[in-house]
């Protein structure tokens, strides 16, 4: 195959899975487009169509990430209830981050649309730092902004119970934790 020729159908979306279960990082759209020749729109079309066919493909603000259903290789899954302002929201990553754990995502409770769920997939503070950057270059809100008084919701992962408590400890002093 030619450097320019695309890769096809089922042959490029079986060669997006498996690039993403090998790689240890995000991969964004563009690049999986430039590996298989195709747009960027096109790629978000094979993760759509690979999404529902139950692949565990979740998009995060640094790229695409495979994360197998029950591969998070022992650790310990909790959900944390937060609330502070947007501006506290790089504060609280790198509280999360700085303890050892990964943020998984946020949920909120929407009045209109009931729960809403973003992945972050945050676990140090280089990408707490992107994350933050990516929102403000969009000039997005972060979920909190559509919840009852900011209170939200993330899915971490850490190692230990002790790495959770200290966590929550510092949410804790921060006033972020509600209990």
């Amino acid at each position: 195959m030619n450097d320019n020729e695309k890769i096809r159908g089922k042959e490029r979306r079986e060669l997006i899975i498996r690039t993403l279960q090998a790689s240890n990082k995000p991969i964004s759209g563009r690049e999986l487009g430039e590996m298989t020749n195709v747009s960027r729109q096109v790629i978000v079309g094979d993760i759509t169509l690979l999404k529902a066919k139950n692949e565990p493909i979740i998009a995060t603000s640094q790229g695409y990430v495979y994360l197998p259903t029950q591969g998070d290789h022992g650790k310990i899954e909790k959900t944390i209830v937060c609330r502070h302002t947007p501006e506290q929201t790089e504060e609280e990553l790198q509280i999360f981050v700085d303890h050892g754990l990964t943020v998984k995502d946020v949920k909120i409770e929407h009045p209109v649309y009931g729960d809403l769920s973003a992945s972050i997939m945050v676990s140090n503070r280089h990408e707490v730092k992107e994350f933050i950057k990516k929102v403000r270059e969009a000039n997005a809100s972060f979920l909190l902004n559509l919840s009852e008084g900011g209170t939200h919701l993330h899915t971490v992962l850490a190692d230990t119970d002790l790495q959770l408590t200290t966590a929550e400890d510092a949410l804790r002093k921060a006033d972020i934790l509600v209990e």
